[in-house]
């Protein structure tokens, strides 16, 4: 096979596949949420240590926090009272040495063996004229090299360490690099949005050449993510118009035009635009699936009070909801003013038309205001309810 491998082919494949993965090391990768080569490659890294500036023993400061990569030299556990324990350690780098003290984390004494390479963050302190952190947070990272360090989540439940996981994500990158990763996205559009290649995206996100490599992968990624939730997104809109239906409303109606040359101002092209295109769903078959967005003050209000006004022109009724009584009281009045002066059909009025009619319904209008209101909505004198 030469077609490129897809996430679901990825996805198919057991995490087993990979040298150094036996019964014992898969189930802790299930434990650690990895149970096919998809999941390890989508594991990604917590932080990354650029080694071409990362801090020396020798460049700490006391009072201030740092990340530096140094050697185990010593390890030492002792008892303290009330059944509490102190695991002091001994590193350094070729610099200098430095003082690392665990409180009340005895499995320290056996994670942390002489020899081994570890990323320390936390507070350097001066004890007794000497450096020292006390309870940093370590990262082993073993003997990796390279400009940039990976940095992954780490179990201790799982008993798994960073380096074992970076290894087993680089034999998997190197097992795809023949066929490569399938990318969905058209090259136009990558170029277009300056955006890498997947297969590009997913060795620089785990196997980075420099911090900026690995910010153009982890951009790239952020990207799918998105894509994908608006994917799902669009699917979900797709199946909801394609099952439900809907009235046609009439959209070329006098009401809507009438609304729009009598306001104070002009609309925005933005606000004529989407008009337009709240128009277009609405005259269609099925339901307007549709989020308005736009800044406070942008004119949404507006636009919402023509889509009303689209279906009054149809003889139905237009229903606006606002999240607090407060607001709906504030739009109530807001638009009862916008929509002044408008005149609806109404044969049963001696000059074939009234007032368009505007009113608020919230748990404040109460006894014979309510009952009245009620039973206007339902006789369809009401043209447009603000609650």
């Amino acid at each position: 096979m030469s077609e490129p491998i897809t996430l679901r082919d990825l996805q198919a494949i057991d995490v087993a596949v990979l040298k150094g993965i036996g019964d014992k090391r898969k189930s802790s990768l299930s434990d650690y949420g990895v149970e096919n080569v998809l999941d390890l490659l989508t594991t990604y890294p917590r932080r990354w240590v650029d080694r071409t500036n990362e801090a020396r023993v020798a460049d700490l400061q006391a009072g201030q926090e740092a990340l530096v990569i140094v050697e185990i030299r010593s390890v030492n556990k002792r008892p303290l009272r009330g059944g509490k324990t102190m695991v002091t350690v001994s590193a350094g780098d070729d610099t200098g040495r430095i003082g690392v003290v665990f409180f009340n984390q005895p499995w320290r004494a056996k994670q942390l063996q002489s020899g081994m390479q570890v990323a320390m963050f936390g507070k350097v302190d001066l004890y007794r004229g000497s450096l020292q952190m006390t309870n940093p947070v370590v990262d082993l990272i073993g003997n990796r090299t390279g400009r940039v360090v990976a940095i992954y989540p780490q179990s201790e439940k799982a008993n798994l360490s960073t380096w074992e996981i970076a290894g087993w994500v680089e034999s998997a990158l190197e097992r795809c690099k023949a066929r490569g990763i399938a990318d969905p996205v058209p090259s136009a559009i990558l170029e277009r949005h300056h955006l890498i290649d997947r297969t590009s995206a997913l060795r620089g996100i785990h196997l980075p050449e420099s911090i900026l490599a690995k910010e153009e992968s982890r951009r790239r990624l952020a990207f799918d993510e998105l894509l994908r939730v608006q994917t799902v997104l669009v699917g979900r809109k797709r199946a909801f118009e394609r099952n439900s239906r809907s009235i046609r409303h009439v959209v070329d109606g006098e009401l809507l035009s009438r609304f729009v040359a009598a306001l104070p101002f002009p609309l925005t092209g933005a606000q004529r635009r989407v008009i337009e295109e709240i128009s277009h769903d609405l005259a269609g078959a099925h339901p307007m699936h549709r989020l308005l967005q736009g800044d406070v003050g942008s004119g949404k209000t507006v636009v919402a009070v023509a889509a009303m006004l689209v279906a009054v022109q149809g003889k139905h009724q237009g229903a606006l909801m606002a999240p607090t009584e407060v607001l709906a009281e504030q739009h109530y009045a807001g638009i009862t003013k916008m929509v002044e002066g408008l005149q609806v059909p109404d044969p049963d009025n001696l000059f074939g038309d009234r007032p368009l009619r505007v009113e608020l319904l919230t748990s404040r209008v109460t006894g014979e205001k309510r009952r009245e209101v009620l039973a206007d909505l339902a006789s369809g004198s009401i043209d447009v309810v603000i609650g």
